[in-house]
């Protein structure tokens, strides 16, 4: 092999290298997902600002006081779900990583940023490495009215990218997809893990030089998981992740990692013919047809960030014929489920050692909060006994092993968000009592603290 050639294996899976094959992987246990790539090793230019001698520049180290923070380094996207999602905006310099699955529409949300951002003269260059560009008219099309300062650009060259960046110094730029992108150094095909990493050193390189805002789209995974090495993020400075079901209108967009922002929010979006609309008030849209009247069936509070969000847990408790019953839990952990029906069973009696144990939450969401597990529990226990919780009534609180129901943070929120809402009754708990001295006085709410897991189920469903 020549010497400017070298021959590493990588692992597809987490991006650990190695200098021959290994069946498993040492970093992520995974077995084989080691691939050989041949990496062409091409000395690099010296740089003006690394030239030796005399003529070397030299790096002066800055203490805190010298440094002064811009209050206009961020920029509104114009679209407010996105912008709670990035913690008030996109900040300049940053890269942000934005994955989903085929179709969700990563490409849409940032060709209606590109539209919003353009629309008040700020320039924007949108680099498409999948489409034509007729292809992506066709979808701007169907958004709306563009602009002039938004520049696109097929290449998917990253040499030929950094020029065109360097000679219009574009405020914002749109790379989709990194998976497209290709560096000459690198003599891998695209795709692959060493062109993924490098593409993805020289787009930090240029964000962090220029002080140019860049979005990278990145596919994913059949585990749901960006593709590429693992470094990936770990490298760009926000990672967002677009979710939803391809056969409903909905799509949540979540942070799983912001170093300018909260990782807790969440953005809720509806796709119809002209692009994502923002969905401002997702509580109304989780409770869209919800039964009244039927048991298994409780309304919960849980906050996403600074959000209240008003969601609908149901439970379908059914004898089984079986020596082992079945349990299922959608849109919450099955563990933490297993968890509260063996509460449910040692604290307040409820057996439940034969029978089959059905746990949904309703939208297609994912709710992890501690706080929905008294609404877990009263699903559960009301299926069980047949007898419905009050349709006015919402439920928060978490449930310690011994049966006793925690206090949970902000729970003045909660509860002003269930009487916007139109809810009348909130079923707490007592601990939580301390932070509602305001609430305590209102006459349209009724508080009912419990302390217990046999207190709340006394409380919900007394007839």
């Amino acid at each position: 092999m020549a010497k400017d050639k070298k021959s590493i294996y990588f692992c597809q899976n987490c991006g650990y290298e190695s200098s021959k094959w290994m069946g498993q992987c040492p970093a992520c246990h995974q077995w084989n997902t080691f691939v050989e790539e041949v990496v062409s090793v091409k000395p690099a230019a010296p740089s003006a600002g690394r030239a030796s001698g005399s003529g070397r520049a030299r790096l002066t180290p800055q203490s805190l006081s010298e440094i002064s923070l811009d209050q206009g380094n961020r920029i509104t996207t114009g679209i407010g779900e996105l912008d709670r999602v990035l913690g008030g905006g996109i900040v300049k310099g940053s890269l942000i990583l934005i994955g989903g699955d085929p179709g969700i529409g990563k490409s849409t949300l940032l060709l209606q940023v590109c539209r919003h951002i353009s629309d008040r003269g700020i320039h924007v260059l949108y680099v498409s490495g999948e489409e034509s560009l007729q292809q992506i008219k066709m979808r701007a099309v169907r958004i709306g009215q563009f602009r002039d300062e938004l520049k696109l650009l097929a290449e998917t060259d990253l040499g030929d990218i950094e020029s065109v960046i360097e000679q219009t110094r574009p405020e914002l730029v749109i790379i989709d997809s990194i998976q497209t992108m290709y560096n000459e150094s690198v003599s891998s095909s695209p795709g692959s893990v060493s062109q993924v990493r490098e593409s993805t050193g020289v787009l930090l390189r240029i964000a962090k030089s220029m002080q140019i805002p860049i979005f990278i789209v990145g596919h994913m995974t059949k585990d749901g998981t960006v593709a590429g090495p693992r470094v990936l993020e770990h490298m760009v400075d926000t990672v967002l992740y677009f979710e939803g079901e391809k056969r409903e209108s909905y799509r949540i967009l979540r942070a799983a990692k912001n170093r300018f922002g909260s990782t807790n929010e969440i953005g809720v979006f509806e796709m119809r013919a002209e692009g994502l609309a923002e969905v401002t008030n997702p509580s109304e849209y989780m409770l869209e047809g919800r039964p009244e009247g039927a048991s298994g069936s409780v309304v919960a509070c849980s906050m996403e960030g600074t959000r209240p969000i008003m969601i609908e847990i149901q439970a379908l408790v059914s004898s089984s014929n079986f020596n082992y019953p079945r349990r299922t839990a959608n849109g919450t952990d099955f563990n933490r489920v297993n968890l509260l029906m063996a509460v449910l069973e040692k604290r307040a009696h409820v057996n439940l050692s034969r029978d089959d144990a059905y746990i949904n939450i309703t939208g297609g969401v994912r709710m992890s909060e501690p706080a929905v597990d008294l609404g877990i529990v009263l699903a559960i226990a009301s299926c069980k006994r047949d007898v419905p919780v009050d349709p006015s009534a919402v439920v928060f609180g978490e449930v310690g092993l011994s049966g006793e129901i925690r206090s949970v943070s902000m729970a003045e929120q909660r509860v002003r968000e269930a009487k916007k809402l139109g809810f009348r009754k909130v079923i707490l708990p007592r601990a939580s009592m301390r932070s509602l001295s305001r609430m305590k006085e209102d006459s349209e709410m009724e508080l009912l603290p419990v302390s217990t897991v046999s207190e709340a189920i006394a409380a919900a469903l007394k007839r």
